[in-house]
């Protein structure tokens, strides 16, 4: 049991795209700046309120870029005694959208593990979106804190819905790399202890068609309203800088506003909503429209769907000539958004949502607690607030004649108005208050806490076991230590004529089988020993046994089951008793008939089993616990002991090295590496050799200038990277 009181928790927020700041966040700024922003800033605030809250950190990504704040460069930023935003720089300096940060995120983990090193680690960690999904993920199978997830929104839904409307699926994937942000979401779901959804929906539509959906760790936990900024308070219209800017756009000020607020998204449903006013002479006499799309300072500097979507709004405008009947400011200040709605509740008039999905719908709440009737598309999350707090109707997003109805029918019934405006008021209050979302929430992680042991890096090694060094030399062992016996020598001559250097071997052999291949090379017995892919932790010439990963391994680990869900797949031969261990089930596998890694993976999903899958040189596939890995190994090294990651050099040739390769750490190549590394090429701080084997490792040693004044050359592959996946 664990030992962590609540009211003694620390909680760890992570969302890792867009730009987040306490003081008048840019919402709707850009696609990646809005629900999600306003949602973990408006959490991490009502947490830290609680009594059985000691600390909230929200981390995010530190960002350098003329062309956004110079808030957004700032380390910390206070919101709340007990509550700070923690900015980490991983990747390019400047401000780059969501589907650029993939390369990066391995170098968050070790910004991250750094923060933890010096600030203490939190007791939940609660990831926001795929990308901090992933890192969170990996976090806690490391360091064995409980991990909560949210998705925001899913990659599986959107590759439907892209699909749906085009046939070109290469470039969509170019588009928004969603494998990669699939697989990272199942990797989330695989780990979190809690998954925190807005609607049953939700819940049942989008996580469950994932191979790793778990109703019984799904909670429906809606978000909040700030009740404090989204009121009835009357707005003096002639001192408010936004109703001015609406009054220069209309003729006729006086009339009720239809009010449309959302980023110009195809999902939005915008301009069907601009042709459907510009066909009603009705909606045109009983109100004027105003739409809110975001904030631009030039149209043409907008990315290309957005663009798209304005343009064609005012083309729309243009064809029905709604000139002096609809506005459009194109920009606003985020304190003008509750005055906003406060003003159309003035005017009697209406909001309206009648996106194509929605999964829950904040503005539709801050409408509800302006006392402003909605008229709301019937799916996701309006469901459930209109259910919740009967202050509107619910419409066909695709029916012109119901939504135009349904307008008409709030500002043409002024007791039907009066009702529903006095139900959302009341409804938001007692449904969508954070405090409410924040007891449920809090509830459920003490409930979680309640039953997990304390994280075994916790607690300081009582001695240490290898020497202090200044820099460690990890590599693997076949193919990369061996096959050149001269650049082997060469390679052990420098170790030993530098003793501030300590030497470290990586390798998927089992320990004895290590041993032999060690003595057999002449090597000196390595300071830090990872066997059998990162499952067994091994320290100087006694081997003293890492007990702290010992003990944390074999979470979930069901061998005997493992094996038998894969007995009956074509392809797959069992290697050799000496290649097995305790935490490692070894096959060899013939490609032309096995199933795929993906198809692999998800024969033990849909089996209820937790592993991880690597494939090495196209035919040696290992199944290791989850916790497993040569990546989490030497982190978890990296950690206990308090190595810098920018002075620990990491050398590989195969797929089992990848994870371990990426971050922080100088990773080199060798040359003669297998085909699966390819894809490595142009990530940062990985540098692909023309030497083979040793060879290939003392060139590396040289391009870092690793053993004088360590240089990072490869740095500068950033931003080519990034261009590359923009």
């Amino acid at each position: 049991m664990s030992e962590t009181k609540f009211s003694d928790a620390k909680i760890a927020l992570i969302s890792l795209h867009g730009l987040i700041r306490g003081h008048e966040p840019e919402l709707g700024r850009d696609a990646d700046t809005g629900g999600q922003v306003k949602y973990v800033l408006e959490l991490a605030k009502e947490l830290g309120q609680r009594k059985d809250v000691s600390e909230v950190e929200l981390i995010t990504r530190q960002i350098f870029d003329s062309r956004v704040s110079d808030d957004y460069a700032q380390v910390e930023e206070q919101l709340a005694d007990n509550v700070r935003i923690i900015r980490l720089p991983f990747g390019p300096k400047k401000y780059l959208r969501k589907e650029a940060l993939w390369p990066y995120i391995e170098m968050f983990i070790d910004q991250a593990l750094i923060h933890f090193k010096r600030h203490g680690l939190p007791d939940i960690i609660h990831g926001h979106y795929a990308d901090a999904g992933l890192a969170g993920a990996y976090l806690s199978r490391l360091l064995h804190i409980p991990f909560v997830f949210t998705g925001h929104s899913l990659g599986r839904v959107k590759r439907e819905r892209l699909m749906a409307n085009a046939s070109n699926a290469a470039n969509i994937e170019k588009t928004y790399n969603l494998t990669q942000r699939i697989e990272a979401e199942e990797f989330a779901l695989e780990t979190a202890a809690m998954v925190v959804t807005s609607t049953n929906q939700e819940v049942e539509q989008q996580y469950g068609i994932y191979d790793h959906y778990i109703p019984a760790r799904m909670e429906v936990i809606p978000p909040g309203v700030d009740l404090d900024s989204f009121t009835t308070d009357p707005v003096d219209a002639e001192k408010t800088p936004i109703v001015q800017q609406l009054n220069r756009f209309l003729r006729e000020p006086d009339k009720p506003i239809i009010l449309a607020m959302a980023r110009p998204d195809e999902r939005k449903n915008l301009e069907m909503l601009v042709k459907i006013f510009g066909e009603s002479e009705r909606l045109q006499e009983a109100a004027n429209l105003v739409m809110i799309l975001g904030t631009r300072e030039d149209l043409r500097d907008l990315p290309k769907s957005q663009r798209k979507i304005i343009r064609h709004v005012m083309t729309i405008i243009d064809v029905y000539d709604l000139y002096g009947k609809i506005a459009y400011p194109k920009s606003h200040h985020p304190s003008e958004v509750p005055l906003l709605y406060r003003y159309v509740t003035q005017t009697r008039g209406v909001f309206v949502n009648a996106a194509l999905t929605e999964p829950f719908g904040l503005t539709l709440l801050e409408a509800a607690g302006s006392g402003l009737p909605i008229v709301a598309t019937n799916d996701g999350g309006p469901r459930d607030i209109i259910a919740n707090c009967k202050n509107g109707l619910l419409v066909d997003p695709l029916d012109e004649k119901a939504i135009e109805h349904a307008l008409l029918r709030i500002l043409t019934d002024p007791e039907k108005w009066d009702e529903w405006s006095k139900n959302g008021l009341e409804g938001a209050r007692e449904h969508y208050a954070w405090s409410n979302h924040a007891r449920r929430y809090l509830r459920d992680l003490n409930d979680i806490l309640s039953t997990s042991p304390p994280p075994a890096l916790a607690s300081p090694a009582n001695r240490r076991q290898i020497p202090k060094f200044d820099r460690m030399i990890i590599t693997d062992l076949d193919n990369t230590l061996t096959g050149d016996d001269e650049a082997l020598h060469e390679l052990i001559e420098m170790i030993k004529a530098n003793p501030n250097v300590g030497f470290g071997i990586a390798t998927g052999r089992p320990l004895a089988s290590a041993k032999k291949l060690i003595e057999e090379l002449n090597l000196p017995m390595p300071d830090f020993l990872d066997i059998a892919v990162g499952t067994e932790l091994y320290y100087g010439k006694d081997l003293v046994l890492d007990t702290s990963w010992r003990n944390q391994i074999g979470y979930q680990w069901k061998r005997d089951e493992i094996c038998e869900a894969l007995s009956s797949l074509p392809g797959f031969y069992m290697q050799s008793d000496d290649h097995q261990s305790e935490f490692k089930i070894s096959y060899e596998i013939d490609k032309s008939k096995a199933p795929n890694l993906t198809e692999i993976k998800r024969t033990l999903r849909q089996a209820g089993l937790k592993a991880s899958v690597v494939l090495s040189l196209d035919m040696y596939l290992d199944i290791i616990p989850v916790r497993g890995g040569s990546e989490y190994s030497m982190r978890h090294f990296l950690y206990r002991w308090g190595f810098a990651p920018e002075k620990v050099l990491v050398g590989g040739d195969c797929g089992n090295d990848e994870g371990m390769l990426k971050g922080r750490t100088l990773g080199v190549v060798v040359g003669n590496h297998s085909p699966e590394l390819n894809r490595l090429k142009k990530w940062p701080r990985i540098y692909f050799a023309e030497g083979h084997h040793a060879r290939g490792i003392i060139e590396g040693i040289h391009y870092y200038q690793f053993l004088d004044n360590i240089i990072i050359p490869n740095d500068s592959v950033d931003e080519q990277l990034v261009e590359n996946q923009s």
